[in-house]
């Protein structure tokens, strides 16, 4: 099919030509308001389907976990209530230490891949600098939340003392992940 008009052929659509030939002698080939809108409407959804797309391939993880949390809440809600997921997660422990342990257990969970993606480096180098890598992301997100609570005029006294335990809990778990990957001191007896 030709997307130019030959000698004989018109130009426009079937659809177009059908509506051309519906009107009126002499009147405008302009759309009713109903037709506008009706048109309207249809490209607004053509847009929206699009962004879904768009979004959905962008965000795919968050589709599925959004999906499954949502379903998964669906399925325990005849015996825990609505929205059980979320109220298991306000339940949490959120000790110092227990706070210390997911951040810790979350950051040093990913050594094993960056150590593959470092294999250049002696297990000594990957250690070290995986362990200065995630010690300034923690440090840098601990800074601005301890921000965030200090401009709330909320640090002080047990919030203050319970984010600094779990800073120097964290801090303690990096320091001891860090000596568990370098070699053992060997200590000499100079008595010998």
């Amino acid at each position: 099919m030709s997307l130019f008009a030959t000698p004989g052929m018109s130009s426009l659509t079937p659809a177009a030509q059908n509506s051309q030939a519906s009107t009126a002698p002499g009147r405008l080939n302009k759309p009713s308001a109903l037709e506008r809108s009706a048109r309207d409407e249809m490209n607004a959804q053509l847009i929206d389907n699009l962004n879904v797309s768009i979004g959905a391939g962008n965000k795919s993880q968050q589709l599925l976990y959004r999906s499954a949390i949502d379903k998964i809440n669906e399925l325990l809600a005849p015996e825990f209530g609505a929205d059980a997921l979320q109220a298991a997660a306000t339940k949490q422990d959120n000790s110092a230490e227990a706070t210390a342990e997911r951040i810790l257990s979350l950051s040093l969970g990913f050594y094993d891949s960056y150590a593959q993606q470092h294999p250049e480096m002696s297990e000594e180098e990957r250690a070290s600098s995986f362990v200065a890598l995630v010690r300034g992301g923690f440090e840098q997100g601990f800074n601005e939340a301890k921000d965030i609570l200090d401009g709330l005029k909320v640090l002080g006294g047990d919030i203050a003392s319970g984010i600094q335990q779990t800073f120097e809990l964290v801090q303690k778990g990096y320091d001891d992940f860090l000596a568990s990957k370098l070699p053992a001191a060997t200590t000499t007896d100079s008595s010998a």
